[in-house]
């Protein structure tokens, strides 16, 4: 049977697949080893499965995801969220949307230790979504601001997704954790200046909260030094060179579990809740990746990247043309498909094409995560948007996803800014030794 052949057919089985609810890593694990035995037999295709998974599993650059997912479970449990809020309101809680504002500074705040866009909104949902309401935010604007901060979760450093693209691609993590921290900050001003708009046009959907004094507001970031220390030590570290990630995420690791027995914010019982919560989001995404992995070797063998770079260099579009191609597809895909997926089902089929038309792995990085962050907040997927409806029961979807209309437009903007100027992105790890 013909190579190509044998690649649509195992796309299709996959989609298939996923459409009948199998998890996305089973099921590109199931197409992955059927596609290889197809094409090179039984006994290799059971070799593969035998070696591939424990050789990955078990590399060192794979030891950062449950070392930074443990970071953000300890930074969760020990009320570090709580404290963000606070001191966000303390300082902007005045302003008209001012709740909106250190919603959103809380945000950025938690996601910089946290690495999780869903444990980023879930959390703040519980935090801010009472406060606005007490105040009388309008529902949409409070659960928009929600869902879309959420997003920050994965493009912050240190980003969990950020590393799989990394370790998928070969690029250096550190780099790329680097390069995402002036886009990072770009996120946050943009988002911001959309509240102020939204302010503006409506103000009575975004009230003014209380005047905190100046004693109050002091004394509020005596909380926040634990996730700055958190943050620049980590971040700090692998700028810097003293740390690899993988190092770095062990220390974030160790100096958030410190800190909090140091506060005495976590009980044994909350400490052991934490292991187990790691255990279980590790163990979820190193199916996806173990599953990706054995899907890759399939595609490698039918030569489907390859196929895919020439199909797409021959487009008469110029690279930018083809760009803005492929960044539409991963707008309609985010729709759909959940963001870690995404990018563990795509990016080692297009990435060769990404090279060949010149353009930077690292940019690319951050520019890739960043659209796939818009698919947290789109319709009718939307995982983000689905936490938040979790938490507030009693808010319709279609008000969620009004409030976040206009941030999916901020986003938008920003995707076209650093393509438009690359050294947003490239300016910080070009510094780097």
């Amino acid at each position: 049977m013909d190579n190509d052949l044998i690649a649509g057919l195992g796309f299709a089985v996959l989609f298939v697949l996923m459409l009948l609810r199998v998890p996305v890593g089973i099921a590109m694990a199931i197409v992955g080893i059927g596609g290889f035995a197809s094409l090179s037999g039984i006994e290799p295709a059971l070799r593969m499965v035998a070696l591939s998974p424990i050789r990955n599993a078990t590399d060192f650059a794979f030891g950062l995801i449950p070392l930074f997912i443990l970071m953000g479970a300890f930074a969760s449990a020990s009320g570090m969220s709580r404290e963000l809020f606070r001191a966000g309101n303390a300082w902007l809680g005045h302003r008209r949307g001012g709740l909106s504002l250190a919603t959103l500074s809380a945000c950025a705040g938690f996601a910089a230790i946290c690495g999780s866009s869903v444990a980023t909104s879930a959390t703040m949902a519980r935090v801010a979504l009472p406060e606005m309401r007490d105040y009388g935010y309008s529902r949409s604007v409070s659960t928009g601001v929600i869902a879309a901060g959420g997003t920050l979760g994965i493009l912050i450093p240190p980003s969990v997704v950020l590393a799989v693209y990394g370790i998928i691609t070969q690029q250096d993590i550190g780099r790329l954790f680097v390069a995402a921290f002036i886009p990072g900050l770009l996120a946050v001003a943009m988002y911001m200046t959309t509240v102020q708009i939204i302010a503006w046009l409506n103000p009575d959907a975004v009230p003014a909260g209380t005047r905190a004094s100046w004693r109050e507001r002091i004394a509020s970031l005596r909380n926040v030094w634990a996730v700055a220390l958190v943050f620049f030590f980590v971040i700090g570290g692998i700028y810097g060179g003293v740390f690899t990630p993988t190092e770095a995420a062990g220390m974030g690791a160790a100096g958030a579990f410190l800190i909090a027995a140091m506060r005495r914010s976590l009980t044994p019982r909350q400490t052991l809740d934490c292991l187990i919560e790691s255990v279980r989001t590790t163990g979820a995404v190193f199916t996806i990746l173990i599953g990706a992995l054995l899907f890759g070797v399939f595609l490698a063998v039918t030569q489907t990247p390859q196929k895919l770079t020439d199909l797409l260099l021959a487009l008469p579009i110029g690279p930018h043309g083809i760009l803005l191609l492929l960044l539409l597809f991963y707008l309609i895909l985010g729709c759909l498909m959940d963001s870690l997926a995404m990018i563990i089902l795509t990016v080692p089929i297009i990435f060769p094409a990404i090279v060949d038309l010149g353009f930077d792995p690292i940019w690319f990085g951050v520019v890739v995560v960043m659209t796939v962050e818009l698919g947290l907040i789109t319709p009718p997927f939307g995982l983000n948007v689905f936490v938040i409806r979790g938490v507030a029961r009693d808010v319709k979807l279609s008000t969620i996803y009004r409030g976040v209309a206009p941030f999916i437009v901020t986003d938008v903007l920003r995707i076209l800014l650093l393509v438009m100027f690359p050294s947003i992105v490239l300016f910080l790890p070009d510094t780097m030794g």
